[in-house]
């Protein structure tokens, strides 16, 4: 039994009450869940594959629990998909985009004295001379604001991203992703490439003593540039860590050998941070792990914990291409925003948020690994601070993905009170980084009965 270590801090107002959470008054979802969601998908059409799996109709959420409308609460182990990072109503975050509201809601890209202040604490916490900045409302928008940044710094058109990566919705974005529909197009836009990336529990290349040949995927792309493209390209576009894709992290002398490669041959590299950053993985760039500091990097999701602001950052000597891509939105920097990405950022700081991140990812490796140790559909199990995941396959030999168990152990989870995101036969967990220890064992025991149950189901 893992035992938790919680010392006293400044998280007491969001330690969860395991006396009254997880609390299932109705089996979910309940009968007003139901009839909410039936009223609601009259008229919203879309929705994501975790509501089809499991349409509960939340409520209200106050740090990291989540409530119903049928009188559930929940552990909170998605953070709003990556989002709510620092819990549900942070107090001072509410306040301040509260306060902006009652000050001043958008004046454009006019200057105010918040973006000020947000734009000078940017360029104090961020690595290396990453201090050009601007500003938008959604994680693709960003996206394709650095795509333009790239370009017009380059000069040049073509760009490589990497297979199961996801850049977006829009247009460019999913060019350089993983996700397939018509809608989008029978083609990718002109000069988008995908190459592959190295994946631990999958390598494509490996050394003879069975460690990832990191040096084989970057001959590879040395390769490709000659054969595969027109020889105009401008760079790399990669996640840190590749989530949609299943909380895919990569090996540690991935990126600082494609920074050299990149270094080497003129190229740029742009890293999509949007779920990535701001503390969810114990830095406040993903990329701080390995010492590498992009050329461009989106930020996004937990920058505002949960209002829509976005960041685009570059270093210093491409800052001034912003001046020729018509950088501006009509939402990005509003005075909103930008209070909510401040207040984000100091509560970062003032709760020691980062290193709670990381003693949180030491925590649940130790409870994963026994996990994966007892469950024999559990083929992996992989954390970087607060991005969590699961891979569950058929057998430990072959690791034939498992889809089916992925469904039900996500579903049953969630009927025990667990709020969290299924990715196919990757269980994916961003619980919110101000979490309790003690909680967070709770969720992931949760999990664990849950895959026993289903491993008796499938007759393991």
């Amino acid at each position: 039994m893992i035992q938790s270590e919680l010392k006293p801090s400044t998280l007491e107002w969001a330690k969860v009450d395991l006396e009254s959470t997880p609390h299932i008054e109705t089996t979910p979802p309940g009968p007003l869940s139901n009839d909410y969601h039936s009223r609601c998908c009259k008229h919203f059409k879309g929705l994501s594959g975790q509501v089809k799996l499991f349409p509960v109709t939340f409520e209200s959420g106050e740090g990291c629990v989540l409530r119903d409308v049928d009188g559930n609460r929940y552990i909170d182990f998605s953070s709003g998909i990556y989002v709510t990072t620092l819990g549900h109503c942070h107090p001072k975050i509410s306040e301040a985009i509260g306060k902006a509201a009652k000050t001043l809601m958008n004046a454009h890209d006019f200057t105010t004295p918040v973006k000020t202040a947000l734009v000078e604490k940017l360029a104090e916490v961020l690595p290396g001379d990453l201090n050009g900045f601007q500003f938008y409302d959604s994680g693709t928008t960003a996206v394709e604001a650095g795509m333009r940044v790239l370009r017009a710094a380059t000069g040049k058109n073509e760009m490589l991203s990497c297979f199961y990566d996801f850049h977006g919705k829009t247009y460019g974005g999913v060019s350089l992703g993983h996700i397939r529909s018509l809608a989008y197009g029978r083609t990718r836009a002109p000069g988008a490439h995908m190459v592959p990336r190295p994946d631990p529990y999958r390598p494509l290349w490996v050394k003879e003593d069975g460690a990832i040949d990191t040096d084989k995927y970057i001959e590879f792309y040395d390769e490709y540039i000659l054969k595969g493209t027109v020889g105009d390209v401008a760079g790399f576009v990669l996640e840190p860590i590749q989530g949609w894709g299943g909380t895919i992290m990569p090996p540690d002398d991935f990126f600082p050998k494609l920074r050299a490669y990149c270094d080497e041959n003129g190229l740029l590299l742009m890293i999509d941070e949007v779920l990535a950053s701001w503390g969810r993985t114990g830095k406040w760039l993903c990329m701080e792990h390995w010492g590498v500091v992009p050329d461009i990097v989106t930020i996004g999701k937990g920058f505002g914990n949960g209002f829509p602001v976005t960041c685009v950052a570059v270093r210093e000597p491409y800052k001034e291409s912003f001046e020729s891509i018509s950088a501006s939105s009509s939402y990005g920097g509003n005075p909103m925003a930008c209070a909510a990405a401040l207040a984000s950022t100091e509560v970062i700081e003032e709760e020691n948020l980062l290193e709670h991140a990381a003693h949180l990812e030491e925590l649940a490796l130790k409870r994963m690994e026994i996990m994966k140790e007892e469950h024999p559909i559990v083929g992996d199990v992989r954390a970087k601070g607060c991005l969590m995941g699961i891979e569950l396959v058929k057998d430990r030999a072959s690791k034939e993905p498992f889809d089916e168990a992925g469904k039900l152990v996500y579903q049953k989870a969630f009927r025990k009170g667990l709020a969290w995101i299924p990715a196919g036969h990757i269980l994916r967990m961003s619980p919110p980084i101000v979490m309790d220890d003690d909680t967070m064992l709770k969720g992931l025991d949760m999990i664990d009965e849950a895959i026993g149950e289903v491993e008796k189901e499938f007759g393991y």
